[in-house]
């Protein structure tokens, strides 16, 4: 395959297209970043929210490859809370979704777009099926640019007959995540707050999410990818995580564990916009592509805080930490 990747400098990004990669195939990447883990991936750095109208030529004349076989969008501005904070962020992730809806239809390119939990809203935190997420309920900024994004997305199907597999995406956490001077993520940092003896803040302590790790992401990622370019699938809406629940308290937990240092975890109430409960069905990605993750977040931790520690040894540790 060919693949185009959108936010390929980004965790899942980096992951999938060095696991396509590394089975044969060819990916190209854009991003308006340089990525910090791996060159492996050729890139085009250029800004998707800025309004563009022509894809035939990127920012310096960088032509985008041709015979392209699928298009990727991961590219997003992904932090909830600072959505709430900086809203005309979740307008850039409309417009991102646009443009490459555009480039897609230029092209007659198939289309998998990354979307989230946070559509279902807190009130639907024992319905996770993918059929009943009731827009009614958006908690966030966030939430309600991957709203905008799916109805997108369904509308280009529609009107233009755009192939696509949507994912919602829980909480994927593990390699390539801890870059956390540049975007705090809650598992990297509790990693590095708890290694040197600092306190850690806990939002939410009765707070339920279905945390997954990268390689169960990538697998189903990549299976979706494969029998959507075969034309095996399409036009589905599918969840994506572990399909169990752990508390933000118990992740902690198990970090310390690995670390062999008991946290010292100061406790606060959630935060505006988040979503406090979510398990996902995952029945779905079962049936259409055999998707049976294999990392506990138990065995997830064990990972992720052996990759980190040694990522940090090697190339330095975070001199600053943004706010989380």
């Amino acid at each position: 395959m060919r693949v185009l990747i959108t936010g390929s400098s980004g965790q899942i990004g980096s992951n999938l297209g060095t696991y396509l990669q590394e089975n044969g195939h060819y990916v190209f990447g854009v991003d308006k970043r340089r990525n910090g883990w791996t060159d492996k991936i050729e890139t085009l750095y250029q800004d998707l929210s800025m309004p563009y109208r022509d894809f035939e030529v990127g920012i310096g004349n960088v032509e985008y490859p041709a015979d392209l076989d699928a298009v990727v969008h991961f590219a997003a501005h992904a932090k909830v809370h600072e959505l709430v904070v900086n809203p005309q962020r979740a307008l850039e992730n409309i417009t991102m979704t646009f443009n490459v809806l555009e480039f897609c239809r230029k092209h007659n390119l198939p289309i998998i777009f990354s979307s989230s939990r946070e559509v279902y809203g807190d009130i639907h935190r024992y319905i996770t099926e993918e059929s009943y997420a009731d827009f009614a309920f958006t908690e966030s900024p966030y939430s309600a640019s991957k709203i905008s994004g799916e109805a997108l997305v369904y509308s280009y199907a529609q009107c233009y007959g755009l192939r696509y597999l949507v994912f919602r995406f829980s909480n994927v956490y593990g390699r390539f995540d801890n870059d956390i001077e540049r975007m705090l993520r809650v598992i990297p940092h509790f990693i590095n707050q708890i290694k040197q003896g600092n306190q850690i803040t806990v939002y939410g302590e009765e707070k339920v999410l279905d945390f997954t790790y990268i390689d169960d992401c990538v697998a189903g990622v990549s299976r979706g990818l494969a029998r959507l370019v075969a034309g095996e699938i399409q036009n589905h809406t599918i969840n994506l995580a572990y399909g169990q629940g752990n508390s933000l308290v118990n992740m902690a937990r198990f970090i310390g564990e690995e670390l062999g240092v008991k946290p010292n975890m100061k406790i606060e109430p959630a935060r505006v916009g988040e979503v406090t409960h979510y398990v996902a069905n995952i029945g779905k990605a079962r049936a259409l592509l055999d998707y049976l993750p294999q990392n506990s977040l138990r065995q997830g931790i064990a990972k992720s805080v052996a990759w980190s520690v040694d990522w940090w040894d090697k190339h330095g540790y975070p001199t600053k930490t943004p706010l989380l």
